[in-house]
Parts: structure tokens; C-alpha cells; sequence
């Protein structure tokens, strides 16, 4: 199959839908209208899901004949399957479905003209539920914002000693926890934890306590398709073949338990509470038209991370609302996935130069991701000024960090034809009080 020359449906589709021809994100699913009701992959294309299991099980991929040999893959309960077949596979699967789905399709057999399995297969997505998309192994969670990275450090150390000296020369990073990654929706329970309650004390003395501090972190998630051998690096030339696809991510952080227990070893309890990701895959096709160049180094980097394309990172819009109970919605953030300095492949190159194998389903955090103006911070601590600065809500109300019934609501999107948006839908988590 080849690439389309147009993105026009015969399938509705909104003007302005994040799922438009021109995305075809993949997902798990389960529904109450599925022949299945085991969580099993989908793909969104605009208000529908295509439940994969009832398209394949009914010849819906009887003219793509390289992948009949896999059609178990569309059964499983993860996509972890499906994203090990690799790069090429899921071009060939996502650039079928287009065709499948195009307005002057050749294949109308398939789905059009087949009103038996659209009824079967095509399923609002009010319909759905939603599940984590892949089994995540291992998470592993990067600091590439540069703009958050520095000015967070300000708030904390000073401008001169904002980045610490590595930071322009390799992807920091640190593992982080796996098991409590949730899909959008799931409830956040605020987390408790050893805090300082006076700063000014003299050895300073630790309480336990719900988190006063609690705060986002607005971030891409990436998530691997292609395992390495332990012991051989991935060249960062061809790191891409291991990147399956990419999803919205909040790294929720409770600053006061972080600011407490990060020396010597970095965050622990801060971060391992809860880190929330938007259910739809946006495959690294569907993202390749937006590639633009990344943040400038002022210094070289190693050989192993030198690439050989200038454009290396997403132009990715992406926004933040907070939503008080009962209450007004603000949006806090407007920014893009661009003000970032390290490059994904680069961050595959880095994380397995030791020989490290990665693994299908493995996680990667970008890190967060800010601008440099009002408007554009990628967490409250920033919008704050480290909780100094109230930040003014819709209707009145005040935060510097989340209050419980917070809602906070992330969305982002590449491209600017509202008829062929990439879009990867919203990432939602709900703050609920701590457990007396």
C-alpha cells in the first residue's frame, strides 16, 4: 500500500478530530457492543473505534496477505504483540486501514460495502473503555526539557547553577516505576510521605504527611517495539526501528516529598505514586511529517549521539487545563513537544550504550516539557515560581500546587489542517484526597 494523496473518508469524520485518515492510532479496548469483552487492540478514526478482532476474524485483512500469518495479534490483550512485528509491519497495517477507510477506496468490499461487519467492528467511541495500551516492562523517565530544566533550577539553585555541567552532553535520565503507569481517567490518590515543615530548621526534621506540594508534569511517552541483545548497543542510526509510537504523558510529582529524599539518588516516593498516559498510540509514521530541529547545544555531543538529519524531534502542540470540582476550566499551558534537546533515537543510543536491552513495551519519559514565557510552563512549580506565585484560575479561585477534586486535562495534537489532525486525544487524572 501506498502512502495517501488525500485524507477524505468515507467515513464521517469531524472537522478538527484528533483521529482524522491522516493519525490511525492504535489501542486497547473493551466493550459492552465487542463479540469480545476482553480488553483486545482498535484503532480511533473519528467518533469510532474499529474493534481489530472482529475486522480480522471476519476477513477484513484478506487483502493484505502478509499479515494473516499474524492475525492473533489483533486478539491479544496488549499490543505488545502487534508492536514486535516492527516498523515495517505497522506501516504496511496502518497505510492498509487508511486505504480501507479512504473515500475512494479500492477495497470498499472490506468495510464499506459491508454492513454486516461495520455493525460488528465499528463502535462509538463513547462505547469504549479504554486500557493501557502495551505491558510496560521497564519505565525509564528523561529530563530533555532544557527550558524546564533551567528554569526550575533558577527557582532552586540560581541561574548560574541551573544545569548541572552533563546536562548539554548526555540524556539524563533515571528508571522510574512501571506498575503504576494508569490510563487516562483512572482516579489519583493524593500521595503522604516524609516532608520538611519548616525549611529554617537546623538539622532539618522530617513529618509524615499528604503531599502539600503536589504537581504535573506535561511530557511525551515513547514507547519501544524492537528488543536489543544484551550486550550490543542500538547506533542511533537506526535507533528509529525501535520506536513503535508515542503517547500523552503526566509524570505527577509531589515536590515537597522530592525535595526531601532526591540527594543522594534522585526521586523515589515523589514520583513512583502514579504517572498517567492517553490510551491511543500515535504511531512514528503518523509523526514523521512533523519532524522540525531541536533546541540548540552550544557545545558538540559524542560521536555516539551525533544523527545525521538536523530535524530530530515532533512538533507537537500541547496543552494543559486544570479544572477545579465544581468549577471553571483554565487553561494553564499552551506549548510544544519541540523545546526539547535530545532527541528520542538519542535517548535510545544513550539509554543502551552500556549494552543494555531494551524490551517490547518499554517506556521512555521525555522529560517535562516548557516553553520560556508565561503561559507555556509544562508544571505548577514553574507557573508558581516554586509555589511563591499564585496562579489566577477561571471563576476566581487560586493554586499554586493541585487541590483535591482537581482535574487536570492534557491534550495535543500535530498539524494544522483540521481535517487531518494527528491528534492523540486527552490524558485525564482526578485528585482524590490521601488515605487518613
Amino acid at each position: 500500500m501506498s502512502a495517501l494523496k488525500s485524507f477524505e473518508s468515507w467515513l464521517e469524520i469531524p472537522t478538527g478530530s484528533h483521529f482524522s485518515l491522516a493519525n490511525i492510532p492504535f489501542g486497547i479496548i473493551s466493550s459492552s457492543e465487542t463479540s469480545s469483552r476482553s480488553p483486545h487492540p482498535a484503532i480511533a478514526i473519528g467518533d469510532y473505534a474499529l474493534d481489530l478482532a472482529a475486522f480480522a476474524s471476519q476477513q477484513g485483512f484478506s487483502s493484505l496477505p502478509f499479515i494473516e500469518p499474524h492475525l492473533s495479534v489483533f486478539s491479544q490483550p496488549t499490543l505488545n504483540a502487534f508492536a514486535a512485528l516492527g516498523r515495517r509491519a505497522h506501516t504496511q497495517v496502518r497505510q492498509y486501514l487508511q486505504s480501507v477507510f479512504a473515500i475512494n477506496t479500492s477495497l470498499a468490499h472490506v468495510l464499506r460495502d459491508n454492513a454486516k461487519l461495520r455493525q460488528q467492528a465499528l463502535i462509538p467511541l463513547e462505547n469504549v473503555q479504554n486500557h493501557l495500551p502495551l505491558h510496560i516492562g521497564g519505565y525509564t523517565d528523561f529530563f530533555a526539557g532544557i527550558n524546564h530544566a533551567f528554569t526550575a533550577g533558577t527557582i532552586n539553585r540560581g541561574p548560574e547553577n541551573a544545569l548541572n555541567p552533563n546536562y548539554r552532553h548526555l540524556p539524563a535520565a533515571y528508571h522510574s516505576r512501571a506498575s503504576s503507569i494508569v490510563v487516562s481517567g483512572t482516579p489519583i490518590r493524593r500521595p503522604s510521605g516524609q516532608i520538611i515543615a519548616d525549611p529554617t530548621a537546623k538539622p532539618p526534621q522530617p513529618i509524615f504527611s499528604p503531599s502539600k506540594r503536589l504537581d504535573i508534569e506535561l511530557e511525551l511517552g515513547i514507547f519501544i517495539c524492537r528488543e536489543n541483545t544484551l550486550g550490543d548497543p542500538v547506533p542511533v542510526g537506526s535507533a528509529d526501528e525501535a520506536i513503535f509510537g508515542a503517547v500523552l504523558l503526566n509524570d505527577w510529582s509531589a515536590r515537597d516529598i522530592q525535595l526531601w529524599e532526591y540527594v543522594p539518588l534522585g526521586p523515589f516516593n515523589a514520583k513512583n505514586f502514579a504517572t498517567t498516559i492517553s490510551p491511543w498510540v500515535v504511531l512514528s509514521d503518523a509523526l514523521e511529517p512533523f519532524f522540525t530541529e531541536s533546541l540548540e547545544r552550544d557545545r558538540p555531543v559524542l560521536p555516539y549521539l551525533v544523527e545525521g538529519r538536523s530535524k530530530n524531534v515532533w512538533d507537537i502542540q500541547l496543552q494543559v487545563d486544570l479544572t477545579p470540582q465544581n468549577a471553571k476550566t483554565t487553561t494553564l499551558t499552551r506549548t510544544s513537544s519541540k523545546n526539547i534537546i535530545w532527541s528520542v533515537p538519542q535517548m535510545v543510543a544513550h539509554h543502551t550504550i552500556t549494552g543494555c536491552n531494551l524490551q517490547v513495551g518499554d517506556f521512555f519519559g521525555s522529560g517535562t516539557i516548557s516553553g520560556t514565557e508565561e503561559g507555556t510552563y509544562g508544571c505548577l512549580f514553574e507557573h508558581s515560581k516554586g509555589g511563591k506565585v499564585a496562579i489566577k484560575l477561571e471563576g476566581g479561585q487560586e493554586r499554586t500546587f493541585l487541590d483535591d477534586g482537581d482535574t487536570v486535562t492534557i491534550t495535543g495534537w500535530a498539524g494544522d489542517n483540521p481535517d487531518a489532525l494527528v491528534g492523540f486525544g486527552k490524558c485525564i487524572g482526578q485528585i482524590q484526597a490521601s488515605i487518613k
